[in-house]
């Protein structure tokens, strides 16, 4: 299925958002790039393989999807993908600050992407999608028609 037609189950997101909140929580309270550095490697695979092929998709899909039955819809995959490319920006950054002892930098990145991960899991806004579709946006003229 090509990224253009590819359809995810919200629902999966908000999951995967749930425990990429919990990562980047972990990362801040216990000052650690550990966590975090496992949470860029999710991003990445998301990035390169969709975020169905991610080990917090495949958990969904195979765990929690089928106690929950079919979704009421399905959402395009491209503006989430692009969410976590989004994410793995920030966690590569927060990556270099800890492990070169730039901590502030660690913690910025970190805390920026852990409010936007928090509010998708919490309220289902998706801040990176909403980029995407800002973007999208942008760069695709509309054509006016003159009446």
């Amino acid at each position: 299925m090509s990224e253009t037609t590819a359809k995810v189950d919200p629902r999966g997101l908000r999951f995967a958002a749930g425990i990429t909140t919990v990562l980047l929580a972990l990362t801040l309270i216990l000052n650690s790039a550990w966590p975090l550095a496992v949470q860029a490697v999710v991003f990445a695979v998301s990035v390169a393989f969709g975020v169905q092929a991610s080990p917090y998709g495949q958990l969904f899909k195979r765990l929690i999807r089928p106690r929950l039955g079919p979704p009421k819809d399905l959402e395009d995959a491209a503006p989430p993908r692009f969410a976590q490319l989004v994410g793995l920006v920030f966690a590569a950054a927060g990556l270099i600050g800890y492990l070169t002892g730039v901590t502030v930098l660690g913690v910025v990145a970190t805390g920026f992407a852990l409010v936007a991960a928090f509010v998708n899991a919490a309220v289902g806004l998706c801040l990176g999608c909403e980029a995407f579709l800002l973007i999208h946006r942008i760069r695709t003229p509309t054509t006016a028609t003159n009446h």
